[in-house]
């Protein structure tokens, strides 16, 4: 696998509101308080990409304190009174670029748990990918080899990124590995405790990327792992997602055939 192929890359979302929500929350993984979500989360999933494919050069600039790091980051940033989505971008010679885009106010309180508040009008569709994803490195981390996740949203009706839409990626074994944008959270019974229901995302083992939110989401309690199958979803169940710039999402599974992906 030649680093010449492809780049590391994590997204992520600046918001001068976030350091004044954490302010007094010590659960959340900033010291720093800063407008970026969960950066020491993103610059440790870029440092164990480049570990993970060798890139001595990018591994040795994102050892940086996290301070500096910020202030990398502080340059790219074009008016810091308002939210941007960040993908910073690295190859294999160390070399780090940051694309910066506008993105949507939002309530910055989603960015730290899911909300039962949230509204039913921002409920996501959430499709099942018909064909199966090999597990891989390019899996796992996040790279812009990303032509996989593409065919997917095209095969399940998703055309742009503005659609408040996800697929869920399955590898051979059938087991759900991830969404193409999104790690997904999922309701089942906990057989060690009767009854009760609880939040679970699929595990690593399953194939899917080892995303910022969703390391936030178990550091925080908030889910555990286990292996779901693609054959477990029920049509119309309730689900949460997450990612580095929209924060948590709620999503309902739509099964195919159920629902037209294009209304």
């Amino acid at each position: 696998m030649s680093g010449d192929d492809f780049r590391i890359i994590s997204s992520l979302r600046y918001d001068p509101a976030l350091p004044a929500i954490v302010g007094a929350a010590d659960f959340y993984p900033d010291p720093l308080r800063t407008p970026y979500y969960l950066l020491p989360y993103h610059q440790e999933r870029l440092r164990s990409a480049a570990t993970c494919f060798g890139w001595d050069k990018a591994i040795t600039f994102l050892k940086q304190d996290l301070h500096q790091f910020a202030q990398f980051l502080d340059s790219f940033i074009p008016d810091n009174t308002k939210p941007w989505r960040l993908r910073i971008v690295m190859d294999s010679t160390g070399a780090c670029d940051v694309e910066v885009n506008p993105t949507a106010s939002m309530d910055p309180l989603s960015l730290l748990t899911p909300s039962q508040s949230t509204s039913q009008s921002n409920t996501w569709r959430v499709y099942i990918d018909p064909e199966r994803i090999a597990p891989s490195a390019l899996t796992t981390h996040k790279t812009t080899t990303r032509d996989f996740y593409t065919a997917a949203r095209l095969r399940s009706g998703i055309t742009s990124l503005l659609e408040q839409a996800e697929v869920l990626l399955v590898n051979p074994s059938g087991e759900i590995m991830e969404g193409s944008i999104t790690t997904p959270y999922f309701r089942r019974r906990d057989t060690t405790r009767g009854d009760n229901k609880d939040w679970v995302t699929p595990p690593l083992s399953s194939g899917g990327n080892a995303g910022t939110t969703r390391q936030y989401a178990l550091a925080q309690g908030f889910c555990t792992e286990q292996v779901i199958t693609a054959a477990d979803l029920v049509d119309g169940e309730e689900c949460w997602l997450s990612n580095g710039v929209r924060g948590f999402i709620r999503g309902r599974i739509v099964l195919r055939g159920s629902e037209d992906p294009h209304t």
